[in-house]
């Protein structure tokens, strides 16, 4: 595996990259559950929240804070709001097919190598192209968005938890 050095991110960024953390945690819980056969209906349940309560708005943010400083033609900006399309489809494919594993799989996969690209190449490539007074507009609005706590309801421990075959 290719080994990556740590990224020195700008303060704008640093949200972001809080909010992917917990989206890798979330592909793990799924590949955790899937491994340990609990029911896919009880994962699908927490994915949809999961993405109601927290993706849905990363998405927004990052499209309307971030993605807009990258002109339209811009071939990562264009990578990155396609995978954001390929994860929306992925989530409407859940809500209708709740007890399909191999599709909670596609989804963790997607969203991992979905960060994986986020954090390691665009995240550079937009704190190169942006401006200064850009990225600290940026970081005031997310900073007075951040809520730290938002996570935190998905990945408290449960000790029975409903759906174990």
């Amino acid at each position: 595996m290719k080994e990556h050095k740590p990224i020195k991110r700008d303060k704008a960024f640093v949200p972001f990259s809080k909010d992917h953390h917990f989206s890798l945690l979330l592909a793990w819980k799924i590949r955790n559950d899937l491994a340990n056969k609990v029911k896919a209906e009880h994962i699908c349940s927490y994915v949809l929240e999961f993405f109601s309560d927290n993706l849905e708005q990363h998405f927004k943010e990052e499209e309307e804070l971030i993605f807009c400083k990258l002109s339209t033609d811009d071939a990562l900006r264009k990578q990155a709001e396609n995978e954001h399309r390929k994860i929306y489809l992925l989530m409407e494919s859940i809500q209708q097919n709740t007890a399909d594993k191999e599709l909670l799989n596609e989804f963790a996969n997607t969203l991992e190598t979905h960060i994986r690209f986020e954090e390691r190449t665009l995240f550079n490539h937009l704190q190169q192209n942006m401006k200064s007074e850009e990225l600290e507009e940026v970081f005031l609005i997310v900073q007075e968005n951040d809520d730290d706590g938002k996570h935190r309801k998905l990945f408290m421990s449960h000790k029975n938890i409903e759906g174990v075959q």
